[in-house]
């Protein structure tokens, strides 16, 4: 796993993230995510969408880091469903064409889990929105990889660099390149004054151990 290698770079995206909600820390009363992990932090990209200057600035940054990290791709693929719209302006600042994937294929009509076309031989970039544990955005390397495509990376906009994630990318393979990640995000909440000093020690706690923390 590669961090964006311009930090000034990275905590900008971070700090747009921030002013826009897009992520929100709160130690005191936890968030519990679908796996049911209780967390300081949660994080939702979709709010870019809805701020012009920020979706332009991220749809730049996943573009330089597609042109630096793995050159013009035959391809973009998008993760369903935090990884669609970003994928598509992607695309379109590329030139390129775009696919869709879903978790599963679908349970009606042609079955698809790509929606698209693709080709086999094709090489594709993946785009996706934020990486936990990394095992649905690599259900989705696997499933553009089963139909013949060579993935030669997947950009997110922020990953939590948990060790999970560490390990299952490894394990398949799959270089990711992330435009932020929870290490310069939380410094920047804390040099711009959204958590205190206190607060990022809670949030440190948390990131050694995500599945125990607050239990018992």
């Amino acid at each position: 796993m590669v961090a964006h290698k311009n930090i000034d770079s990275a905590l900008r995206v971070s700090e747009f993230l921030l002013q826009i909600k897009a992520v929100q820390l709160s130690p005191e009363k936890p968030f519990t995510w679908a796996s049911g992990i209780l967390s300081p932090i949660y994080c939702d990209n979709r709010r870019i969408l809805s701020f012009p200057k920020i979706r332009t600035h991220i749809r730049q940054e996943m573009v330089a880091c597609v042109q630096e990290n793995y050159g013009r791709p035959d391809l973009i693929a998008g993760v369903a469903t935090g990884g669609i719209a970003i994928g598509v302006m992607v695309a379109q600042e590329l030139g390129l064409p775009f696919v869709y994937v879903r978790p599963k294929p679908k349970e009606h009509g042609m079955g698809n889990q790509i929606e698209g076309v693709i080709e086999s031989g094709q090489s594709v970039i993946v785009i996706e929105d934020l990486i936990s544990s990394g095992k649905s955005s690599l259900q989705a390397v696997a499933a553009l990889r089963a139909q013949g495509c060579m993935v030669k990376g997947m950009i997110s906009i922020m990953t939590y660099g948990l060790p999970e994630a560490d390990e299952n990318f490894k394990k398949e393979k799959c270089h990711l390149v992330s435009l932020t990640n929870y290490d310069l995000l939380t410094q920047q909440a804390v040099e711009s004054g959204y958590i205190s000093a206190d607060q990022m020690d809670v949030l440190t706690e948390w990131r050694t151990d995500p599945k125990n923390w607050k239990k018992g």
